[in-house]
């Protein structure tokens, strides 16, 4: 049985209403007119001649980025990091890495008498193509003529704490460098007059020298024979190198004292040396003899107020490496740097800080 109902197959065709047809015929003139407009407005060109298109204005506004400067390479080259007083110049010149924005390579040779080595170091960083050398070479002479290879080379060199030799750099051509470091005679003048102060009578004394071929060591010993002279009172009968090091002052100081045993004033041309003969005079239970070093490390300035040394020097490592990497900077923004800077020396005793 079917159900009535109104579907399409079903409902009857009924003629549209006259007013129903003349507004279908005036809505369709406007959709044509609509259509027009919008053909037109795709196939009209919208970019205006004095204007990129919105890809266009993108790119010109994403302007590529400036490169990024490499930063300049120096290089601080020291003697060894087996003394303290080159641990403490590298703070220093970290210190002025960290200020200036710079990357620092520390290279150290061996030992303080590893001069070959040091050699090598340099040339190898003239490989790398770094863009400055500071260094504390470990020979007056030796050096110069991988430095003079390193100046050709255009990098700039800056020598700290032991003086290259001026007239053997002038005889081989090689440019003139900025030095820093310490009056080295001076400083150790002080420090041989607080051994000789208050000696009436007739009295040995002794010096434990550096490297002979560094000129730091010939100034320290300089220093402390002038010291000693100025007390008529004073006979030095020994002097003698332990190139730098703690175990061959010990044994130096064990054969000075053996050979003259009436040695009672003893300078040694650094601290290294200065603990090692001290340790030699506390084992041969000897009370009656005043050590001086020059460093001032840690342990020597504590071995002062213990009374085992009388005295050391403060030369300010750790400023020398500073000033170190700071001039060598400069000279490679062509900025003019002092060709001599002298770090004040410091006499540290028992007593207050002497002026």
């Amino acid at each position: 049985m079917g159900i009535a109902g109104t579907s399409a197959a079903t409902t009857p065709y009924r003629e549209p209403c006259p007013l129903l047809r003349a507004a279908a015929r005036a809505m369709g003139g406007i959709l044509v007119a609509v259509f027009a407009t919008v053909w037109l407005a795709a196939c009209d060109d919208p970019k205006p001649a004095d204007k990129g298109s919105i890809a266009d204005r993108k790119e010109s506004a994403v302007k590529p980025a400036d490169p990024v400067p490499e930063r300049r390479r120096i290089a601080l080259v020291m003697k060894t990091l087996t003394n303290p007083f080159f641990i403490e110049m590298e703070r220093g010149a970290r210190v002025a890495e960290a200020e200036l924005g710079i990357e620092l390579l520390v290279k150290t040779a061996a030992q303080e008498t590893s001069i070959e080595q040091q050699v090598a170091i340099v040339e190898e960083l003239i490989r790398q193509q770094v863009d400055a050398i500071v260094i504390a070479p470990g020979d007056s002479v030796k050096l110069i003529p991988v430095l003079k290879r390193a100046q050709a080379a255009g990098l700039a060199v800056v020598n700290i704490d032991n003086r290259l030799d001026a007239e053997f750099a002038q005889k081989v051509g090689m440019a003139r460098v900025p030095f820093i470091s310490v009056d080295n005679e001076n400083g150790a003048y002080l420090a041989g007059m607080v051994l000789a102060e208050n000696v009436s009578v007739p009295t040995k004394a002794a010096i434990i020298e550096g490297i002979r071929s560094a000129a730091n060591a010939e100034a320290r010993k300089a220093g402390a024979l002038r010291a000693f002279a100025a007390n008529p009172a004073i006979t030095v009968v020994a002097q003698e190198s332990a190139d730098w090091k703690i175990d061959e002052a010990y044994d130096v100081a064990k054969s000075m004292f053996e050979r003259e045993p009436g040695i009672s004033l003893l300078f040694c041309a650094n601290d290294m040396m200065a603990l090692g003969a001290a340790r030699y005079i506390q084992e041969a239970g000897r009370r009656d003899v005043r050590i001086a070093g020059y460093d001032a490390l840690n342990d020597a300035v504590e071995a002062v107020k213990s009374g085992a040394l009388v005295a050391t020097i403060d030369q300010q490592a750790g400023r020398q490496g500073y000033l170190g990497v700071t001039y060598a900077n400069r000279m490679l923004s062509r900025e003019q740097v002092p060709l001599e800077t002298m770090v004040e020396v410091r006499v540290i005793t028992a007593r207050p800080e002497r002026p």
